[in-house]
C-alpha cells in the first residue's frame, strides 16, 4: 500500500477526533441533537484550521442512515461514500476553479431535484469568496429559500469579501489559529502512534513554524521525519527550516548587559560562519525582549513553548523594563535596514553596537551638573574629612536650603557606618541621615538592581542592618536577589558587611524614582516657559496662528 501523507490520515473523522474550536463544534453538537438545522453555514478562518474537515463531519452528521446526529455511525453506506468523497449526495465545489456565473447556475439547475439516496443534498463550497458578482447573484436566491432537502456549507479564508446578502443568509462560525501549544501535543500524540523518535523542542520549532496551522504543522512533520531519516531532531529540524539558534540571542544580549563589544562582535561573526539568516535574527531578538517585556509587567506569564522559559526569567531580572523597550524599538526600527543592506552582516552588527551605545547606564539624577559625573573618589584621604567639614545635614534641610543640584556622595564623604556608631541611640530614619537618592547613586547598581532601589525609602538604618521600603507598586518585579545585590554594594560602600531587607508597602517619603519624576516635570514645565516667551516663537504664532504642542517638548536629563 503506498504512502499516506500524515496531514491525510490523521484528518480527523467525527466532531471527538477535532483538535481546537471547541466554540464551534459546542453550537454544532447543540444543533443536530436537537435538531435545529439552518439551511446555510459559513465557516471562517486562516488555512488548516479545520473549515473543510468541520463541513465534511457535519456532512456525515446530517446524512448519517442511523439518524442526524453530533455523532455519526462511520459505519453506513452514506458515511463511508462521504469519507471516501464519492457520494453523489455531497457536491464539493472549488470556487477558485468556477467563478464565472454560468458554473454556478450549472451547479444550481439540480437544486430542485431530491437526494439521490442520502437525506440531505449538501452543496460544499470551498473559497466562497473567490465568486464573481453575478455569480454571487445566481446563488443568493436558492441561498435563501433553498428546498427543504437542501443544505448549504460555505468555506472562506477570507469573508470580508463575500456580500452583506451572502452573509445575512448564513450562520458564521469563526475558526481560531492553532496554538504553537495545542498543535505540540497534538503532533506528541500522532508521532507517539507513528512510532516516530522525536525531540520534544524539535516539535515546538514545528509547532511555531505551522503559524496556527494543523495542516502545515503535520506537513512539516513530515518534511522532517524525511530530512532526519525517520527521527526529528533538533538541530536538525532548525536546519531545515531554517531557523535562527536562539542561543545566538542569548549570548548577545549576555554581551550587551555586560557592556562587552568584543564578544558582540564575535558573536555576529560565529552567527555569520554558520549561515544565518540576520533578516530572521532580529525578529529572533525582537521576539526574546517582547517576552522579556511581558515577563516584566506580569510574572509568571513566560510562555513555555519556546522551551526557555528560565533564561528570558533571567534575562527579564538583569534588565530594567526602560532597557527592554528601548531595545526593542531600535531591533524594530532596524529590520528594514538589515534586509535591504547590501552587506547584512554589517547592518547587524551595526544593531548590535547601537544597542550597546544607547543603553542607559542607570537612572542618574537629572539636577546632576558634568561636574557630577567625574569619577568617584575610591579612597579614603589621609585628611579626616570629619575633621575638615561638618556632617552633612538632614535630607529635609538639604533640600530646603539648597538647589536641586547635588554633588555626588563618594565613600568619604559620608560616616563610614550611617547609625549606632554616630548617635547615642543606635537607631535612625532616612530623616536622619544623608539622602538616599545621594547613596544609591555611589553604590554603583544597575539593571534591575538599581531600578528596585530607586523605588525605596530608607525606613531604618541600626549600625550596619538597613531596612527599605519598597513601593508597592513595584513589588511585581522584586524578588530576593535583588536583597542580595543591594546588601553587597552597601558593604562595599560602608566597608562593613551590612545587613539589608526590602519589604514591599507604602513609602511615606519620596523615593529617587518619585524625585526624577519630579524633577523631570519641573524641568518640563520651565523648557515650557522659555517657549512660550521666546521672542521667535511668539512671531511665529502671531503670524501662522499656530500653537505650542507642550506634550512635544522634551528636556535633556542626564
Amino acid at each position: 500500500m503506498s504512502y499516506q501523507v500524515l496531514a491525510r490520515k490523521w484528518r480527523p473523522a467525527t466532531f471527538d477526533a477535532l483538535v481546537g474550536q471547541e466554540h464551534v463544534l459546542q453550537a454544532l453538537r447543540h444543533a443536530l441533537d436537537s435538531n435545529r438545522l439552518h439551511h446555510a453555514y459559513l465557516f471562517t478562518g486562516t488555512r488548516g484550521v479545520g473549515k473543510t474537515t468541520i463541513a465534511r463531519i457535519l456532512a456525515r452528521s446530517l446524512n448519517c442512515e442511523k439518524g442526524v446526529s453530533a455523532t455519526p455511525c462511520g459505519e453506513c453506506g452514506s458515511c463511508v461514500e462521504i469519507s471516501e468523497g464519492r457520494s453523489v449526495d455531497l457536491i464539493e465545489v472549488d470556487a477558485a476553479s468556477r467563478t464565472k456565473v454560468e458554473d454556478t447556475r450549472e451547479l444550481l439547475d439540480n437544486v430542485q431535484y431530491a437526494p439521490t439516496r442520502s437525506r440531505f443534498k449538501v452543496y460544499l463550497i470551498d473559497e466562497v469568496h473567490m465568486l464573481s458578482g453575478h455569480s454571487f447573484n445566481a446563488l443568493l436566491k436558492t441561498l435563501e429559500e433553498p428546498p427543504d432537502h437542501v443544505k448549504f456549507l460555505l468555506a472562506t479564508t477570507d469573508p470580508q469579501k463575500l456580500p452583506a446578502t451572502v452573509l445575512s443568509r448564513c450562520l458564521q462560525f469563526n475558526l481560531k489559529n492553532m496554538s504553537a501549544q495545542r498543535v505540540v501535543e497534538h503532533l506528541r500524540d500522532v508521532l507517539a502512534q507513528e512510532q516516530v523518535d522525536f525531540d520534544d523542542a524539535a516539535l515546538w520549532q514545528l509547532g511555531r513554524a505551522a503559524a496556527g496551522s494543523m495542516r502545515d504543522a503535520l506537513s512539516l512533520t513530515d518534511q522532517a521525519i524525511a530530512f532526519g531519516d525517520g527521527s526529528l531532531r533538533d538541530a536538525e529540524v532548525a536546519s531545515m527550516l531554517g531557523s535562527v539558534d536562539r542561543r545566538h540571542v542569548y549570548d548577545l544580549l549576555a554581551a550587551l548587559l555586560a557592556d562587552d563589544a568584543k564578544q558582540l562582535i564575535d558573536t555576529c561573526a560565529q552567527m555569520d560562519e554558520q549561515g544565518v539568516d540576520f533578516a530572521s535574527a532580529v525578529d529572533e531578538l525582537a521576539s526574546v525582549l517582547h517576552r522579556c517585556a511581558l515577563a516584566q509587567a506580569v510574572p509568571g506569564a513566560i510562555d513555555p513553548e519556546f522551551g526557555d522559559a528560565e533564561q528570558v526569567a533571567e534575562l527579564a531580572g538583569k534588565m530594567t523594563a526602560e532597557d527592554v523597550q528601548l531595545f526593542y524599538e531600535l531591533a524594530h526600527s532596524a529590520r528594514p535596514q538589515v534586509v535591504q543592506a547590501s552587506d547584512p552582516r554589517a547592518a547587524f552588527e551595526m544593531l548590535a553596537l547601537r544597542l550597546l551605545a544607547f543603553r542607559p547606564v542607570g537612572v542618574l539624577d537629572p539636577g546632576l551638573t558634568a561636574e557630577d559625573l567625574l569619577e568617584l573618589p575610591t579612597s579614603t584621604p589621609e585628611v579626616d574629612d570629619a575633621a575638615k567639614k561638618p556632617e552633612p545635614p538632614p535630607a529635609a534641610v538639604i533640600e530646603a536650603s539648597q538647589p536641586e543640584v547635588m554633588p555626588s556622595v563618594g565613600k568619604s564623604e559620608v560616616p563610614k557606618v550611617v547609625g549606632g556608631s554616630e548617635r547615642e541611640s543606635g537607631a535612625g530614619t532616612q530623616g536622619d541621615q544623608p539622602p538616599w537618592y545621594q547613596i544609591l547613586e555611589a553604590l554603583g547598581l544597575s539593571g534591575s538592581a538599581l531600578n528596585i532601589a530607586s523605588h525605596c525609602e530608607v525606613e531604618a538604618v541600626n549600625g550596619a542592618s538597613w531596612r527599605l521600603v519598597l513601593d508597592e507598586s513595584r513589588a511585581n518585579l522584586f524578588n530576593e536577589r535583588h536583597v542580595a545585590v543591594v546588601a553587597k554594594a552597601l558593604s562595599e560602600w560602608q566597608k562593613v558587611s551590612c545587613e539589608v531587607s526590602i519589604i514591599p508597602g507604602a513609602v511615606s517619603q519620596e523615593t529617587p524614582a518619585m524625585r526624577r519624576v519630579r524633577l523631570e516635570a519641573e524641568r518640563h514645565k520651565v523648557a515650557v516657559a522659555e517657549i512660550n516667551e521666546d521672542p521667535e516663537v511668539l512671531q511665529l504664532v502671531k503670524d501662522f496662528d499656530a500653537k505650542v504642542l507642550q506634550d512635544s517638548v522634551t528636556v535633556d536629563v542626564p
